[in-house]
C-alpha cells in the first residue's frame, strides 16, 4: 500500500480551488451563488474525530502489544489496513472539499457587507479548517499503522511502504 503524499493532496486542493473559484465567479455573474451548507464543517469535523479516535485506539493497542502486556488485545492487520484505506480516502475527499469551499469562500469574500454572504463565507472557512483536520487525522492514522521496520529500510525497491 502506498503512503499518502502531501503533494497529491495539495494538487487536488489547488485544482479544486481554482475550478471552484472560476465556477463560483461565473455562477455569481449569471445568477445566485449556491449556499454553503451549515452541515459541511460539522460532518467534516465528525469524520476527523472518528479518524483521530481510531488512530489513538490503534496506537494504544499496538503499544500494549509491543510492551507484551498480559491484557493487550491484538490488532487485526486487515482491520488496520481498512482503517488506513478509510483515512486515505477521507483525506483525498477532504482535500477536494477544502479546495471547493476555499474557492467559493474567496468569491464570497468580495461581498462580506451582505450578512447572508458573510455567513456563507464563515461556513466555507470552517469547512476548509475541518477538512484540514480530516487530512491531519488521516496522516496521523497512517503513521500509527506503519510497520516499524519500514522506517529503517525499504526492501521492495519500489519506494512504497506497506502498512499493518
Amino acid at each position: 500500500m502506498r503512503e499518502l503524499r502531501i503533494r497529491t493532496l495539495v494538487g487536488v486542493f489547488v485544482v479544486a480551488g481554482v475550478l471552484s473559484w472560476a465556477g463560483a465567479r461565473l455562477w455569481n455573474s449569471v445568477g445566485t451563488l449556491p449556499s454553503v451548507p451549515l452541515a459541511a464543517p460539522i460532518v467534516l469535523a465528525v469524520i476527523a474525530v472518528v479518524l483521530l479516535a481510531t488512530a489513538l485506539s490503534l496506537r494504544a493497542r499496538l503499544r500494549a502489544q509491543r510492551e507484551r502486556r498480559p491484557e493487550a488485545k491484538g490488532v487485526d492487520p486487515l482491520m488496520a489496513a481498512r482503517a488506513v484505506v478509510f483515512g486515505q480516502a477521507s483525506a483525498l475527499v477532504a482535500a477536494l472539499v477544502a479546495g471547493m469551499y476555499g474557492g467559493t469562500g474567496v468569491v464570497l469574500l468580495e461581498s462580506l457587507d451582505i450578512p447572508a454572504r458573510r455567513d456563507q463565507a464563515i461556513y466555507a472557512g470552517f469547512s476548509v479548517l475541518a477538512a484540514l483536520g480530516v487530512i491531519a487525522a488521516a496522516i496521523f492514522l497512517e503513521r500509527v499503522c506503519k510497520l516499524p521496520e519500514d522506517d529503517d529500510h525499504d526492501t521492495t525497491g519500489t519506494g512504497t511502504a506497506p502498512t499493518v
